[in-house]
């Protein structure tokens, strides 16, 4: 789906002015975390990594408002993965500037979500394979999306993983969701993940669709 930049919503405010530094941080920090989860240093350089860190920590603590700010903003419509990615830029599975998160492509392919990505050693549950709570937060977005793509946003209320076979490490990643049923506000949507066009992953899950006044509101209580 080709989407147009007119139609795209402005990103999370508190990146105004630094979008491009702070996608830098993140990037870093992630690099930080698979190596954390995979250098053998010798015990002298660790330390010497740790006090470089805690100095650099203590940089950026000075500049962290009280209260925080929201992760998301979700206050007005969105109905493009561009718009919606932007609104979630620390979100733990797409969000570009959250080094916890891969993070994952979003794209909008009516009447389907989809999100698309290898999985690196820092997302490592059995040995080689991709741990199976990373794979249910990344169908809990997707699905989410998918409802979005079809007009029915609102949070989740049950969501069922079941998992098929092992997903690889390295390997690239296709997770699909789609809208399945409506029944007044409880929206059902199915998703599945697939590895070298074998499914690996199905889930379901069940959504209540709110209004955009309503969402708004729950935006607005995490300020």
């Amino acid at each position: 789906m080709t989407e147009s930049p007119a139609q795209t919503p402005a990103g999370h405010p508190v990146l105004a002015g630094r979008e491009h530094e702070s996608a830098a941080l993140a990037d870093v920090v992630r690099r930080l975390v698979e190596l954390t989860v995979t250098t053998t240093a010798p015990a002298a350089t660790t330390r010497e990594a740790v006090r470089r860190l805690e100095a650099v920590a203590d940089i950026l603590e000075r500049h962290v408002p009280d209260p925080p700010l929201p992760k998301t903003i979700l206050s007005e419509p969105v109905d493009n993965a561009a718009g919606l990615a932007a609104r979630m830029p620390f979100d733990n599975v797409i969000g570009r500037h959250n080094p916890l998160a891969l993070p994952l492509d979003l794209e909008f392919d009516p009447p389907r979500a989809l999100l698309r990505g290898a999985f690196t050693r820092a997302y490592e549950g059995p040995p080689g394979c991709v741990h199976g709570a990373v794979l249910a937060a990344s169908f809990d977005i997707v699905c989410a999306a998918a409802n979005i793509v079809a007009g029915l946003p609102g949070p989740t209320a049950r969501l069922e993983i079941t998992y098929r076979r092992p997903t690889a490490l390295y390997e690239p990643c296709l997770f699909e969701g789609q809208v399945e049923a409506q029944d007044g506000r409880r929206i059902r949507t199915v998703g599945r993940l697939l590895q070298r066009d074998r499914v690996t992953v199905e889930a379901v899950g069940d959504f209540v669709l709110l209004d955009h006044a309503q969402i708004a509101r729950m935006s607005e209580r995490t300020r």
